[in-house]
Order: structure tokens, then sequence, then C-alpha cells
């Protein structure tokens, strides 16, 4: 068991909570949706152990990172500079590696196109761009029916239509939703962390970050940088396969499937971590594809 460091540090409008562990080039791994630095701790004593000072933590408005105001709509350009700022605290002399899982990963495409010289490779594991599917109209409106549900009749009609279909009726069979399992020792104590913040992310996080525009030009600049990664088991649902594979064709990155499905960091730590591990330490990535 490693070692893990906790820390604080102030950024404009915000307190993050922040962990690190081990020793090595600096790895900051960006959690997506309601999760936060608990995201990752079934592959962070891995990564660890591979070389790596791994970094993870709570993104302002969640969890142990209060905002010094009221909430609002979260801006991926706001949280890309809080992360430029850990960076900067605790790899101040040399770029870093970046991973980022759903919303996280595109908060981690921000931060490369911002700042190209600050990191050495960037992985975005499904971040849900869904305007650039050639057909964004539906997830736009679905995503602002969970929002607009959440607002009218709470978080229990919001969630039921989130893991629906785009187009599904309301009350119809809920075929999108994950089978019901035991979740994993690791993410356990995250548990109610979660609950508290899934509120926040369909309200303030899930339209406006899904429906931004990544800087296409600064990624292309960047391609030789960026890694997409896909679920291994994500296969059918465009909203989290659709605008990575766009992106790859875009700009020139690599996409490389990962084990799991959306969150296959926390379905699949070891087997994860291992992929990543060899991801970020390639000289040259190869693609892969399901």
């Amino acid at each position: 068991m490693t070692v893990v460091n906790v820390g604080k540090v102030r950024v404009p409008g915000a307190t993050l909570h922040y962990e690190t562990r081990g020793s090595g080039p600096l790895l900051l791994l960006i959690p997506g949706g309601a999760g936060d630095a608990g995201l990752f701790e079934g592959m962070a004593d891995r990564l660890a152990a591979a070389g790596y000072t791994v970094v993870s933590y709570d993104q302002r408005g969640l969890s142990r990172s209060p905002l010094d105001g009221p909430l609002a709509d979260q801006r991926v350009g706001e949280r890309s500079a809080d992360a430029a700022r850990l960076l900067d605290l605790l790899s101040p002399d040399a770029p870093a590696y970046v991973f980022g899982s759903s919303s996280g990963g595109i908060v981690a495409l921000d931060l490369l196109a911002r700042h190209p010289g600050r990191v050495r490779r960037v992985v975005a594991h499904e971040p849900p761009l869904v305007e650039l599917l050639p057909d964004p109209a539906p997830y736009r409106e679905h995503f602002a029916e969970v929002r607009r549900l959440l607002r009218t009749k709470g978080i229990g009609a919001a969630m039921t239509r989130f893991a629906q279909a785009p187009g599904q009726a309301p009350d119809g069979p809920d075929r999108e939703q994950p089978r019901s399992r035991e979740l994993p020792p690791s993410v356990r104590p995250m548990a109610s962390r979660m609950a508290t913040n899934m509120p926040v992310f369909l309200e303030h996080v899930l339209c406006p970050f899904s429906s931004s525009a990544p800087d296409l030009d600064g990624l292309r600049a960047a391609a030789g940088k960026l890694v997409l990664g896909v679920g291994r088991e994500s296969g059918g649902q465009e909203a989290l396969v659709g605008p990575a594979r766009r992106l790859a064709e875009l700009t020139g990155a690599v996409t490389v499937e990962f084990p799991g499905g959306h969150v296959g960091c926390v379905e699949h730590p070891e087997e994860f971590a291992e992929l990543l591990i060899r991801t970020l330490a390639a000289e040259e990535v190869t693609a892969t594809r399901p």
C-alpha cells in the first residue's frame, strides 16, 4: 500500500483537494462525472509502483473541493486551468502525463490544447463531446431533458432518464441501465460523496461539457501527444465512443481500446492500469480497434 499524501491548493474561486503517492514523473488523473479522486483508488498504487508520482484530485465544486461562491454551470476552461495549476505546483520543471476519464477527458483535451508544453502525453478516455457526432441533436435534447427532470421531479427521475437511450420512451424498458452489481471495495468510500455530487453533475456539468467544442487546431498541433481511449465494452454507445473516434479522425491522434466500459478504470483497475502504463511509456502508440 503506497503512502498517500493529501494537500489543498487555492485556485481562483475554489480550493482543490488533491492526493499524491509514489515518485517519478507526474501523472495527473482527472476524474469525470460525479467521481472524485477516489475514482482511481483501484489503480493508483499500481501506477505509482510503475514509477510515477500519481496525483488525483476532486474537481472544483465536487466532494472536498468547495467553491468560494454559489454553484453555477461549470466551464471547461476553468477546470483545465485548475489542472494546469496543479501541474505548476507539483511538477514545475517538467512536463507531466495526464489521464482524463469521461468529462475529465474533456478537461484533459483542453489542457493539452492550451498548454501543450506542460504535458508529455494525454490519454482522454471516452470524452462525451457529442457535438462531434454526425447528429448530435438527440443527445443534446436527451441531456437537457435529464436536467429538466432533475429540476422538476428530482434526482431519481433524472437518473432513470439519464440511464436510458436518447429517443427511448421515458416509461420504456431501461435498456441502457447497467447490470446491478456490488461496488468494488476501492470505490465504496467514494459512494456517499458521489451521491452528493450527482445533482451537481447533472445540473451544472453534463450539458455545458457535452455541448462544448474542443480546440481542434490546438489538438492537431499536439496530436503526437494525444491518445483517445475507448472501452472494449462500450460498443454501441455512440455518445461515448463516437466522439473519441471522430476526434482521432479530425486530429490525427490514435485510438486505443481499454478494458471495460465507460468506467473501465473502476471495473478492471489492474488490467486498465497495465495498459495505461504501456500507453504512457511507448515512444509511439499503435492504434487498436474493437
